[in-house]
């Protein structure tokens, strides 16, 4: 057992984890925090994504141990600081980006790192980063008006479905 202490969602929190304890599952069964969800465990679907140092992670493909020392933001942690919701969330909600709910936390994970590292994309370039999250519900176009509209733009009329 290795003792890892990393700050998810502005909190320090530390746990014993044997070397082959992926992330997804500290934070889940370690840590209480099952917002981040296990959807394929072959790091295919997305449903696990968090963001590590600011980088956005497949949490189901990261040992725990990799993040000692880190700070790991969860859904959890994209709650504004009075505990409504976050930008990205809200417009998940305004723009029906969600059906099932299951994709729906990787997904807000996804368009925050990209709002972060494009603020302004476009419908391509949000249709593109959003590649590597699966959602079988939705077919994607309330997504991407969500996406769209946290970013400030227009929901493209293609997207308005």
């Amino acid at each position: 057992m290795t003792r890892v202490t990393i700050t998810v969602n502005g909190r320090e929190r530390s746990a014993e984890v044997e070397g082959r304890t992926l992330l997804v599952e500290l934070l889940r069964e370690g840590l209480g925090l099952t917002g981040t969800h296990v959807g394929c465990d072959t790091s295919q679907c997305g449903a696990c994504d968090v963001h590590v140092d600011g980088l956005l992670v497949k949490s189901c493909a990261m040992f725990a141990v990799e993040c000692d020392g880190a700070e790991v933001t969860t859904i959890e942690g994209m709650a504004n600081a009075d505990g409504t919701l976050g930008r990205v969330q809200q417009a998940f909600q305004n723009h029906h980006g969600l059906q099932c709910g299951f994709c729906t936390p990787g997904m807000v994970m996804a368009a925050a790192a990209l709002l972060k590292d494009n603020p302004q994309p476009s419908e391509a370039e949000v249709r593109y980063y959003l590649d590597g999250n699966i959602c079988r519900c939705t077919g994607y176009h309330n997504i991407v008006k969500a996406v769209m509209a946290a970013s400030g733009q227009d929901v493209p009329a293609c997207a308005a479905g």
